[in-house]
């Protein structure tokens, strides 16, 4: 992940999300709010576009797959370059957030 001022998540919590289990859209919006007691509730407007981006970068690959409905649904994997990706990323997110904790430390210490 690039240095930023204010670092971009959603990439970091989707490739997250893959890291335990294969997922098909609406099941990753509905377990990252769960997971995150609701803070991030996720639209498909905006998980779809990063699917599709994180697809052609080769960090995830989709495939589809009948339930037991007989419905098909299309389920993203994780690969070896996307697991790479999420060690980074989440490496970088721990600076960052360690760095704003650190500040948030100081200033609650001025208060």
């Amino acid at each position: 992940m690039r240095k930023k001022q204010n670092m971009e998540h959603t990439q970091l919590l989707v490739l997250s999300l893959l890291a335990g289990e294969d997922m098909y859209g609406y099941q990753m919006i509905v377990e990252l709010a769960r997971r995150s007691d609701r803070t991030f509730e996720m639209k498909e407007g905006t998980l779809y576009p990063v699917l599709h981006g994180l697809e052609r970068d080769g960090l995830v690959e989709a495939y589809q797959q009948e339930t037991h409905t007989g419905r098909v649904r299309k389920y993203y994997h994780l690969t070896r370059r996307g697991a790479a990706q999420l060690k980074e990323d989440a490496a970088a997110w721990n600076t960052y957030a360690g760095a704003v904790n650190a500040v948030l430390r100081s200033s609650a210490s001025m208060a």
